[in-house]
């Protein structure tokens, strides 16, 4: 349980539900207390787009979320794009 800022599971279900992300992997980098996020989401709404638009598009989905943690950091990915990624891991 946090005491400030977002839960992992608030953080999953929102970006699940908004972004209609297939996978997501999220790492609590701020000890536990919600504070600092790295995340990695797939999604085929990512399609088509690049770097920087897809970054919009998760602030923009997240607002609120992000607005209530210090840190922030994203890897977006197209379904196809994050196959290739585990693929050559």
């Amino acid at each position: 349980m946090t005491t400030s800022g977002v839960s992992k599971e608030a953080l999953d279900q929102a970006i699940r539900s908004r972004l209609s992300a297939t996978h997501v992997e999220i790492e609590d980098i701020s000890g536990g207390c919600g504070q600092a996020y790295e995340v990695i989401i797939v999604s085929p709404e990512f399609a088509g787009k690049r770097t920087l638009q897809r970054h919009k598009l998760v602030n923009a989905a997240l607002k609120d979320e992000i607005a209530a943690v210090h840190a922030f950091t994203q890897r977006d990915y197209t379904p196809e794009e994050y196959t290739q990624v585990k693929d050559e891991q």
